[in-house]
């Protein structure tokens, strides 16, 4: 139900008092033991960071390095938070490294950050889509970097022991534009997106949108995601190197993209759309400015203010740096503690590996598309 959501909304709400200030200390052989939110899998104690700020209630974080022999312990990223802000205890561990969000305002980080560092003897294992043949994992990197789906890599050494895959680039993908977590009907909400979401790539020549009306097109799936909208399902697929069309049950919410490369076989169902994706095409992204109302976008709170109306708050979400998506509670909402509160929202785009492991005579690292400076 949405009033406990909004509950649990206040705990890391109420810790941005004391994150105002920009502590960007790095702390080695220090551990922060408990208070975990989530695991996650990192390269390197700087990507931990960058995840922990992204992410909406990070306030700090522990990074266990490669050292650890313990595969599932290796390049693990615990974000955590409390109440107060702050770490309950800090103790002496060998090969972790703690530190910080860098979210507060203070600290002003980068939304696309530069990640150019290379890791020799790792492999980001999952994710591949298309791999080939290159000279050495510079020219890997460029190719990632030069393609729009890829985000990070892995690239096996002339010396790496299987002979026939040696000097392999394989080209890797994960979301790198906002997922909505939990999409709902709620009366007496509205919610909606940030004006500064960059969801589909800029080209000059406008798609011609295909959709087939209360058609599904089953089997298949490569994934299920969240979307407001049939537009919105469009860009979900677009934005996946895998995703050969889709279909969205409006009912739900539910957007599935699929894989199939050989055929598209349709079938008449009420209440699901089926399209396409957009290719070298720029899609229309109208969709991005509608107030969705009786529309509840749940979790994922990174703030909330008390405000006079959804534009406000819409308003609001795109002038901060940090907000993807919102949801504000009218004044006619059934609880009058919550009402007209905008909540601002986030996830985690940051490019992250699902997996990150040991492994001998592999190169790992990610697109360096944001790190170019214009001359």
């Amino acid at each position: 139900m949405m009033i406990t959501l909004l509950w649990l909304s206040l705990l890391p709400l109420c810790s941005f008092a004391a994150i105002d200030a920009c502590n960007q200390e790095l702390l080695e052989e220090v551990d922060f033991p408990g208070s975990d939110i989530m695991g996650l899998q990192s390269p390197d104690v700087e990507h931990c960071q960058l995840l922990c700020t992204q992410h909406p209630s990070c306030l700090f974080f522990t990074f266990l390095g490669s050292i650890w022999k313990s595969e599932h312990r290796a390049f693990r990223c615990y974000l955590k938070s409390t109440p107060s802000g702050k770490p309950t205890s800090q103790t002496s561990l060998v090969g972790v490294t703690s530190g910080f969000s860098l979210k507060s305002f203070s600290c002003k980080p980068n939304p696309e950050p530069c990640l150019s560092q290379v890791y020799q003897n790792v492999d980001f294992h999952g994710e591949d889509y298309r791999f080939l043949f290159t000279n050495d994992y510079g020219e890997c990197q460029r190719v990632c970097t030069q393609d729009p789906a890829c985000q990070f890599f892995t690239f096996l050494d002339g010396d790496f022991i299987t002979q026939e895959i040696r000097y392999r680039c394989h080209l890797k993908y994960s979301w790198n534009i906002p997922r909505v977590p939990v999409i709902e009907r709620k009366a007496g909400v509205t919610s909606g997106f940030s004006q500064n979401l960059l969801l589909n790539q800029h080209f000059k020549e406008a798609c011609q949108n295909t959709f087939f009306a209360n058609t599904d097109i089953p089997g298949n799936d490569l994934e299920r995601v969240k979307a407001v909208s049939v537009e919105h399902c469009q860009v979900m697929c677009s934005a996946h190197p895998q995703c050969t069309y889709f279909s969205f049950h409006g009912d739900e919410f539910d957007c599935y993209l699929k894989n199939n490369q050989n055929s598209l076989v349709a079938e008449a169902k009420e209440g699901f759309t089926s399209g396409l994706p957009a290719r070298a095409c720029q899609l229309d992204n109208g969709w991005l400015s509608k107030p969705y109302g009786e529309i509840d976008f749940q979790g994922s709170d990174i703030d909330f203010e008390v405000m006079d109306d959804a534009q406000q708050c819409q308003t609001t979400c795109t002038a901060s740096p940090h907000c993807q998506f919102y949801t504000y509670v009218h004044n006619n909402f059934d609880h009058p503690t919550y009402r007209r509160r905008c909540y601002l929202k986030r996830v985690i785009t940051l490019p992250a590996p699902p997996k990150v492991v040991k492994l001998t005579e592999a190169i790992s690292g990610f697109s360096t598309r944001n790190c170019r400076t214009t001359v």
